[in-house]
């Protein structure tokens, strides 16, 4: 594989630079922080990290509300600072992802400032702006996923503008040519900067339906909720004309030609919508538009072997020219040692093997910092909350503040080694016990089979790059070969609190050295202890 591909089948581990750590003692984590910490994500084994925003912004959601593309936000440092983390990661051999967050902007950003002043000025018509109907309602029903319909009336212009998120997040108008190429000059800028790559936030909401159509209604039995509740209105309707419109394929090639232009960066793209896995597919099709999409779609509460071979078999089926990325977690859903438990409790046994299941799948993977110390959902009190989502539709979901919760790095330090000060967030006592410098001289640990398990992936060709063939086994385990050329794997994985046995193909198996094996085969019979795990090369 030409190393302008080394994303394929790489481990991409995801940074939330407010909570990674604090080098300055205000209380909020930094990239100087992260610089200080590369020594460490070295000793994971990942290939990748993924930086979430750290740009300019009136932090209203924390980032994701960017006023100027091209700076650092000075809470978490400078351009000089960032120049330096790359160098620093590149010589460890650690690639750098960066967010971009294309489809909207603070409604601090000069473009917007300009745009609300009249309907006349040079950035008129960069917003999604719109009439109000003759009673003065907004002009039609699209909702925003924070709460509320997704329109906000300007004064000065006497109409409403589009957000699809916070009120403060105004949608930018792609329809308009200058629009794209003003967005894609700013990607520039980062790649020029030497980036490795980006992980595109909400890449399938940049256009909106030029007609302003009704958005139908959802029948109560087929609302779901990806990266929002059930109960949030916004799951109530077909998401059909305010995002994922035919238009965006087009900037998807725009994207790909810009990235093209810079060998061995990559583009992944984080998309939800009604059909999340088809979209997936269509955005990554043809060798010309995103290198890799991934979506909610293992971030949600059902954990079965059947929803998980589903959704992996849906999307192999769809996505034939593209490359999938997976993520059991992230910084927008509860953490998964919580989420997936059986019992309210983190264990241990378990996440250990979601660690090897999430890097068995065909394609990336995404794992969200605290995985590997089996970090779960952290308590917060309402009255420490930061996320206005969670304030919004708090008690029936408490946002996304449980797992961006600070890093615990010692144990006996204050605040967990995380910062000398106050941090933004609570760090949780449940955490601070799995802190870093306890679980990395313990060879039973979370941290030290990630480790072991990441190592021994990397020396496996079938696991990086291999196709999947799933074996039929009964709930609750999981079965699958990966294959390559030169290498088929059986990868076997029991999702229950308790010891379960199956039956397989008729194949003779050597059985992999691999660190904490919890499963033996006899005869074809597979026995798997609780939360187990086998691994074995089939011999041809």
């Amino acid at each position: 594989m030409a190393n302008n591909e080394w994303w394929k089948g790489a481990v991409i581990y995801q940074i939330y630079p407010r909570s990674f750590q604090d080098s300055n003692a205000d209380g909020i984590g930094d990239l100087q922080g992260i610089i200080q910490r590369l020594d460490y994500i070295k000793s994971l084994g990942v290939d990748a990290v993924w930086i979430s925003p750290f740009f300019k912004s009136p932090m209203k959601d924390f980032g994701y509300d960017i006023s100027d593309y091209r700076d650092i936000d000075p809470m978490f440092g400078t351009l000089e600072d960032f120049d330096t983390l790359i160098s620093e990661a590149h010589n460890r051999d650690i690639k750098i992802i960066i967010d971009q967050v294309l489809s909207h902007t603070s409604n601090q950003h000069p473009w917007f400032v300009e745009s609300r002043e009249d309907k006349t000025n040079d950035k008129a018509d960069w917003y999604v702006w719109a009439d109000a109907n003759p009673d003065g309602s907004p002009p039609n029903n699209w909702l925003s996923i924070f709460g509320g319909v997704a329109w906000q009336w300007e004064p000065r212009r006497c109409q409403y503008y589009l957000h699809n998120f916070l009120t403060e997040q105004p949608d930018l108008n792609f329809h308009h040519p200058e629009v794209r190429k003003a967005v894609l000059d700013n990607v520039e800028f980062w790649l020029k900067k030497g980036v490795d790559g980006f992980r595109l936030d909400a890449i399938n909401f940049c256009f909106h339906d030029k007609q302003l159509r009704d958005n139908p209604a959802k029948p109560i039995e087929l609302r779901q909720g990806r990266g929002f509740s059930e109960d949030n209105p916004y799951a109530f309707q077909y998401h059909y004309y305010n995002n994922t419109q035919p238009e965006n394929l087009l900037f998807m090639e725009e994207i790909r030609a810009l990235l093209d232009r810079y060998p061995g960066t990559v583009s992944l793209g984080e998309i939800s919508s009604e059909d999340s896995l088809q979209t997936m597919a269509e955005y990554t099709a043809d060798g010309n538009k995103l290198h890799m999409g991934y979506s909610f779609e293992l971030l949600t509460n059902d954990y079965s072997a059947k929803y998980i071979r589903e959704t992996v078999s849906r999307l192999e089926s769809v996505m034939t020219e593209g490359w999938p990325c997976w993520a059991f977690a992230n910084h927008d859903v509860e953490r998964v040692a919580s989420r997936w438990s059986v019992d309210g409790k983190v264990n241990d046994t378990q996440v250990k093997m979601l660690t090897a299941l999430l890097g068995s799948l065909r394609g990336s993977v995404c794992m969200y910092q605290g995985e590997e110390l089996g970090l779960g959902e952290a308590a917060v009190a309402f009255e420490e909350l930061q996320d206005p989502y969670g304030i919004t539709f708090w008690p029936n979901f408490k946002g996304r503040d449980g797992c961006r919760t600070p890093l615990p790095w010692t144990k006996a330090k204050t605040n967990a080694g995380f910062s000398e000060s106050k941090p933004w967030l609570p760090v949780s006592e449940a955490h601070a016990l799995r802190a870093v410098d306890e679980q990395a001289v313990d060879s039973n640990s979370t941290l030290s089979y990630y480790q072991a398990f990441l190592q021994w992936r990397n020396a496996q060709p079938a696991l990086k790059t291999g196709d999947i063939e799933f074996i039929d086994t009964p709930e609750p385990v999981l079965a699958f070969y990966r294959k390559t050329q030169t290498q088929t794997l059986l990868c076997a994985f029991n999702l229950a609190a308790t010891q379960q046995s199956v039956t397989l193909p008729e194949v003779t198996l050597r059985q992999c050295e691999l660190k904490h094996l919890s499963g033996t085969a006899s005869a074809n019979v597979l026995t798997l202890d609780a939360f187990g795990c086998y691994f074995a090369e089939v011999v041809q």
